[in-house]
């Protein structure tokens, strides 16, 4: 039925086990091959050949064809382990729906008294500025020169990386980076700065993340605002501020190519480092932007004309320091700071400024003569508002805030809180003590010039810086009395109370200083230095205003008008004689320490306190800085300047008015006092040494003996923990015996 032919009528042929004639064995089994169907005969060479048709022979793989084949294979395989590379990177990295923008850094705007600005602080080094507020070339010269492609790729941008690739082979220079922006922002914002295979992988995840979320020009904006420019500025307007001295809203051509060719290596590029370098590169980023159309070539001909100039802050130095107490107090004021806030100031900007320049010029024409390497500077209004602080000799060579941190020993310079305490228990200017040689416990203090007067007035004992007259006032009063005084004026470092102290043995800031005698220029209130006046939010809210809050008095009135009547006479006729204030009733005292170590003048006006220091970090001796030459020379210079189209104010409460003289004080001199004398009263200054115009004339003072005995008043006993002499001080006991009829007449001795 089914035999060969397939035809219906042909006879099945069965199989057979015994063939006659055939072979036994295992072929005995196999049939015939004209037995099989016609599908599954084999057509033998032969059989081909008799048909007619050739045998065709299968072809070889070429070579090429190979290479492309197992290229391809690799090709596969090289893209599953670069997915497989992401997906490891990727599980390393925060959820996606977790990642977000890390919130920029607060930027600290300190604004000048004024409201001008003075410096930016903060982490951000500046405030973000709005894309749409920038000129349209400046945001193109960052595409032109490190991503021209910015707007078309996705995030990665493959044929800009081997573009760069073949320029580096090619040694055609780096001029375009490999990059992306929206890489680079991704590893600004997330990311370290290593070079690492494993960096890069995550980098560009993350840039693709950004692009999902953010639009273009978010994502040049926020890329912007938080790339680092070199010299510590983060961001385009911090960096213009630096740069340029203004805000990247007013950049030129010229300059907005200067900040995007730092890009390349901010650090070695920066313009106040290698200006050189950075114009060459502004050079590069020009022609970028002309072959890209983003400007015509004659825009870029005329910028290339007119390259960027570096602005030179005269003030970048020293207004640092004054930005550091700034910083330091900000964050007792207002705490955490976690948005852009705008602190507005007691600094004056123009006086900021002569400060660093009168010191810095009298150290480097005279600093090398007189040994002394280093200065400080500290001014207050009377009211304790800082209005400049020089922290040094330069802030780029010492950070370190001589103003406020050094503590070193004021020398005479403290002798005001001596006799203001000594005024306190009863003596008057005209008081007279023995000026002469006094031995406590062995130490032995001596005069400047070693040479002694006499019985003097404490007026003249003060304005000529007479120790032993300190010394023995210090005794009378009592040392403890003395660092309670001085406390009680605004000095906050600690003070032994010992026989010493007289001299200013106990090292205090010149900050210190300036805020103690504060006092004596404002008529006796007790001030705290400050130098924030209000703190807001970027958009405005209120968040500190001060309050004007002072001590209260700290000095009675009276006692005022006689401090102020001794200093005055210390720029007159004393050791600061150098000191020059035209026009202006100006009081102060000198300082120098043992061995010419510190110098000191702290002088002031009814306008403005300063406290001068000129000394050695290493506390070495000077050759022979005193107070009385160097530091007022600086103050001089600096008042002077300070003082410029103020009108003229007189000293508060007027000067201090002795009694008549009296012919028989002499006799009475080396009994310790100084004779009988009217009620002291208040007349209106003279115009000091300026010769300041007169003002109305005060009513005496209705003092009772007991707040201000006339003539020569009894000292009051030195309290208990005053040190004992070994041997009599001449003068310093209180008070002799006398019989009635000269106590009626001149009061008690």
């Amino acid at each position: 039925m089914f035999g060969r032919g397939g035809g219906k009528n042909r006879a099945r042929i069965e199989p057979r086990v015994d063939w006659p004639g055939e072979r036994r064995g295992d072929d005995g089994l196999r049939a015939d091959p004209a037995d099989r169907p016609p599908s599954l005969r084999r057509k033998t060479p032969a059989k081909a050949e008799s048909r007619g048709k050739k045998v065709r022979r299968r072809p070889l793989r070429s070579v090429f064809g190979r290479l492309a084949y197992w290229g391809a294979v690799a090709g596969v395989w090289a893209v599953i382990a670069l997915a497989g590379l992401f997906a490891y990177y990727a599980s390393r990295l925060p959820p996606i729906d977790q990642l977000a923008v890390p919130k920029r850094p607060p930027n600290i705007a300190i604004l000048a008294d004024d409201g001008t600005l003075l410096v930016n602080r903060g982490d951000s080094g500046g405030p973000a500025v709005r894309l749409i507020d920038l000129p349209p070339y400046l945001p193109k010269a960052f595409i032109a020169i490190e991503d021209r492609r910015f707007y078309s790729h996705t995030g990665i941008d493959p044929l800009g990386t081997a573009r760069a690739f073949f320029r580096d082979i090619a040694g055609r220079g780096a001029v375009e980076g490999g990059s992306t922006l929206t890489q680079q922002l991704a590893k600004n914002l997330f990311l370290t700065q290593e070079r690492t295979l494993s960096r890069k992988i995550q980098e560009a995840i993350l840039a693709l993340w950004l692009e999902c979320r953010y639009s273009k020009d978010q994502i040049l904006e926020l890329y912007l605002n938080r790339v680092y420019f070199g010299a510590g500025a983060y961001g385009v307007e911090a960096a213009s501020q630096k740069y340029f001295g203004k805000s990247a809203r007013f950049d030129s051509l010229s300059e907005a190519a200067m900040l995007a060719g730092l890009m390349k290596s901010p650090s070695k590029l920066a313009p106040t480092h290698n200006p050189t370098g950075a114009a060459e590169r502004a050079v590069a980023v020009l022609t970028a932007m002309a072959e890209q159309g983003h400007i015509t070539e004659a825009q870029a001909k005329i910028a290339l004309a007119n390259p960027a100039q570096i602005w030179r802050d005269k003030t970048a130095g020293s207004i640092n320091y004054a930005a550091d107490y700034v910083m330091d107090a900000l964050d007792d004021t207002v705490g955490a700071i976690d948005e852009d806030i705008v602190v507005t100031t007691t600094i004056n900007a123009a006086m900021q400024t002569e400060a660093e320049h009168a010191l810095a010029d009298e150290l480097a024409a005279k600093g090398a003569k007189f040994g002394v390497g280093q200065g400080a500077l500290a001014a207050l209004d009377p009211m304790g508002g800082v209005k400049a602080l020089i922290g040094g000799k330069s802030y780029a060579e010492s950070q370190f805030n001589r103003a406020v941190a050094a503590k070193r020993q004021p020398g005479s310079s403290f002798k005001p809180f001596v006799y203001l305490a000594a005024l306190e228990k009863g003596l008057t200017p005209d008081t007279v003590r023995e000026d002469g040689p006094i031995s406590v416990h062995g130490w032995s203090p001596e005069n400047y010039s070693r040479e002694y007067f006499g019985p003097v007035t404490l007026t003249k004992g003060l304005s000529l810086s007479l120790n032993t007259v300190a010394v023995r006032l210090g005794l009378e009063v009592g040392p403890k009395t003395v660092c309670e005084t001085a406390h009680r004026l605004g000095i906050t470092s600690e003070l032994e109370p010992n026989a010493t102290i007289a001299l200013g043995t106990s090292a205090v800031a010149p900050l210190e200083m300036a805020s103690a005698y504060a006092a004596f220029a404002n008529g006796g209130i007790g001030v705290q230095p400050h130098v924030i006046t209000k703190v807001r939010t970027a958009d405005g809210k209120l968040l500190y205003i001060r309050r004007n809050a002072n001590f209260g008095r700290v000095i009675e009135p009276q006692y005022v008008s006689m401090m102020n009547t001794m200093m005055q006479e210390t720029l007159l006729t004393g050791t600061a004689r150098k000191a020059e204030l035209p026009g202006w009733q100006a009081a102060g005292k000198t300082g120098t320490s043992q061995d010419f170590r510190d110098a000191w003048f702290v002088g002031y006006t009814s306008y403005l306190v300063a406290a001068v220091w000129l000394g050695n970090d290493d506390d070495s001796p000077t050759k022979k800085v005193s107070g009385g030459n160097l530091p007022v020379e600086v103050w001089s210079r600096f008042m002077k300047a300070a003082h410029q189209g103020v009108p003229v104010a007189a000293l508060p409460l007027g000067t201090w008015q002795p009694g008549p003289p009296n012919p028989l004080a002499p006799l009475f001199a080396p009994l310790g006092g100084g004779g009988p004398s009217q009620p002291p009263g208040l007349i209106p200054p003279s115009g000091g040494r300026g010769g300041a115009q007169p003002v109305a004339t005060q009513a005496p003072l209705d003092i009772t003996p007991a707040a201000a005995p006339t003539g020569r008043a009894r000292p009051a006993p030195a309290p208990p923990d005053a040190p004992v002499p070994p041997a009599p001080i001449p003068a310093a006991a209180p008070g002799h015996k006398t019989n009635d009829f000269l106590n009626k007449i001149f009061g008690a001795l």
